[in-house]
């Protein structure tokens, strides 16, 4: 049997554990719900430290391009930055440049619960990838990627 046909929900050999979607599925939803519990216990949610992480790489940053390297749509993000200012965690300014782009840069709040959130996650993330060579992770990563790029045509 062609290796594809099972994982194609649209063939009659379909088998859900052998579909990729899925499998990312159930693998996003188990993490999260792992990350979830100790990112609660330092104050944070899921949403808020996916800002503070992209923050971490750069500061400050169009709220738009936080949302996009986020995954969270712009209206869902706004609010997020707005409660994420009110925590003092982030500011967020209008540009210089261009006065619709609004700024979030990190506070020395926000630089701190990142700290904390690092430590919090890295031990998750070190568990995860035990026992991956180097080279199964790059393969991995750019596996991910291929597949991302092959849906680019069909996204609305």
């Amino acid at each position: 049997m062609d290796v594809f046909q099972s994982g194609n929900p649209g063939d009659t050999a379909f088998r859900v554990d052998r579909y990729p979607f899925y499998l990312l599925n159930r693998l996003v939803s188990r993490y999260n719900s792992i990350i979830d519990a100790r990112l609660r216990a330092i104050g944070l949610d899921i949403p808020g430290w996916r800002v503070l992480m992209i923050l971490g790489e750069e500061s400050p940053r169009g709220a738009r391009e936080i949302a996009q390297a986020a995954v969270i749509n712009l209206s869902t993000m706004t609010r997020i930055i707005q409660r994420m200012t009110a925590a003092g965690l982030v500011t967020a300014t209008p540009s210089r440049e261009d006065a619709r782009v609004t700024l979030v840069a990190l506070a020395p709040a926000g630089e701190a619960r990142l700290a904390e959130a690092r430590l919090a996650t890295a031990p998750i993330y070190a568990h995860l990838i035990a026992g991956l060579k180097a080279e199964e992770f790059e393969q991995l990563i750019a596996l991910l990627g291929r597949l991302h790029d092959n849906l680019e045509p069909l996204a609305p």
